[in-house]
């Protein structure tokens, strides 16, 4: 993750206004766009993992982290992410 959004950790607020801790795990770069990929921090073994999908946009000068609302576009990134997170373990060599 870059250095600027800090460590792997985050806390990010639901629509409803819950605060949920969440995990970076990767970060990828699409046609000049940064997205930001998180799983929940609390995550057990046997749950099967939500992945959340956000992107970098620059507002008043600042980035912020929005959410992903076109299907197709968050489908394509999720894509990415999961078949690098595959060839990760892939190349692990345990």
């Amino acid at each position: 993750m870059s250095e600027e959004f800090g460590n792997n950790y985050v806390v990010l607020t639901d629509e409803d206004g819950n605060e949920v801790e969440f995990e970076h795990i990767d970060t990828v770069e699409v046609d000049g766009q940064t997205y930001l990929a998180f799983i929940p921090a609390e995550l057990s073994v046997e749950d099967e993992a939500e992945v959340v999908i956000l992107k970098i946009e620059e507002e008043n000068g600042e980035e912020i982290l929005v959410s992903v609302d076109d299907e197709d576009e968050a489908d394509k990134i999720f894509d990415i992410v999961m078949q690098r997170v595959e060839d990760m373990y892939e190349e692990d060599p345990q």
